[in-house]
């Protein structure tokens, strides 16, 4: 076995592919069973961009709090939130992580400290500051994560979030994972800035961009950031550039990507492709040993949407229960 070049011990590289590559199946399942007209309500795919909910929740303790987008389920996963449970939720089932209310934007699991997935754009980075401000008070050294895309970047209440987490010195990682479009509308097109890092900068906190295709990039630039925010030093702003293999959400024709380009980043920007190249080459893992990882991800889903068609239903009478709290 060759010497290892990496910052994780080969079973924290094969935790980490393992990671990816439910996230991974998970989807394409997704994707093929909601083409079935079984799933209720809608779903975005988060396919492609595994690496980076993985290389940065893999920092992350059920006491660190994250803020999901409406295109969460990588993020649930990378968190530690129950995939059956999860599964279950996305099919309505009582069973489901949120007991079946939820659905697919707004998968939660509070003991994992995932706060929850969200329909509305940018809402996460508000309540990620109040869940870090808790931490700040408590001393208990956690630290929020909010994720949101490239569009939701230009929400008044990601900017506001940033300027109080500033002002309060607050243990917060800003995540923008740029995938190129705001649903249909390009980067280039909606933003004025070449980076966003430049949006950190306007609030006096640091930034970097990676590749978000990298695992590698992003675990180790995440990890400063967190280890920073845990010692008290403050938000700061991590930009992902990632490629989603989907549209931006299911029955998305997508008519405003150029031809060809899903099957270039298909071939070229797989982050699971280059994470496993990287891994054999350097002698750390063999094709057996992830070969291995797929067949047991691969069943694990096929039992999770198996056991979610087969619950049941939430039943009527508990309409009410889980909506209003109860002092």
């Amino acid at each position: 076995m060759s010497s290892n070049p990496f910052p994780l011990s080969r079973d924290e590289l094969l935790r980490a592919y393992r990671t990816m590559r439910t996230i991974r199946d998970f989807e394409e399942r997704l994707h093929f069973e909601f083409a079935k007209g079984d799933i209720p309500g809608f779903v975005h795919l988060y396919a492609g961009e595994e690496a980076c909910a993985t290389g940065i929740m893999m920092h992350l303790t059920d006491i660190d709090r994250i803020a999901s987008t409406h295109r969460g389920h990588g993020h649930c996963i990378a968190k530690g939130v129950d995939v059956h449970e999860m599964m279950a939720e996305i099919y309505g089932k009582a069973t489901g992580s949120c007991r079946g209310k939820g659905g697919s934007m707004h998968i939660a699991d509070l003991s994992k400290g995932m706060m929850g997935a969200n329909g509305i754009l940018g809402a996460g980075a508000p309540l990620i500051c109040g869940a870090a401000l808790a931490s700040k008070f408590r001393g208990d050294h956690g630290v929020g994560v909010t994720f949101f895309g490239d569009g939701a970047a230009n929400q008044g209440t990601v900017l506001e979030s940033m300027n109080l987490a500033a002002v309060w010195n607050l243990p917060v990682l800003f995540v923008v994972e740029n995938n190129g479009y705001a649903e249909a509308t390009s980067v280039e097109y909606a933003t004025a800035v070449d980076s966003y890092v430049d949006r950190a900068s306007g609030f006096g906190m640091p930034g970097v961009t990676v590749d978000g295709t990298d695992f590698f990039a992003v675990y180790e630039a995440a990890g400063e950031i967190i280890n920073r925010a845990r010692e008290g030093g403050g938000p700061a702003l991590l930009e992902c550039s990632v490629t989603r293999f989907y549209g931006h959400f299911e029955g998305d024709a997508q008519t405003y990507k150029a031809k060809g380009e899903n099957e270039f980043n298909r071939a070229n920007r797989d982050c699971l492709k280059i994470f496993r190249a990287r891994v054999c080459d350097a002698g750390l893992a063999s094709e057996r040993d992830f070969a291995l990882i797929d067949v047991e991800v691969a069943a694990l889903i096929d039992a999770a949407v198996s056991s979610a068609k087969d619950a049941p239903l939430p039943h009527a009478r508990e309409l009410l229960t889980d909506v209003y709290v109860s002092y």
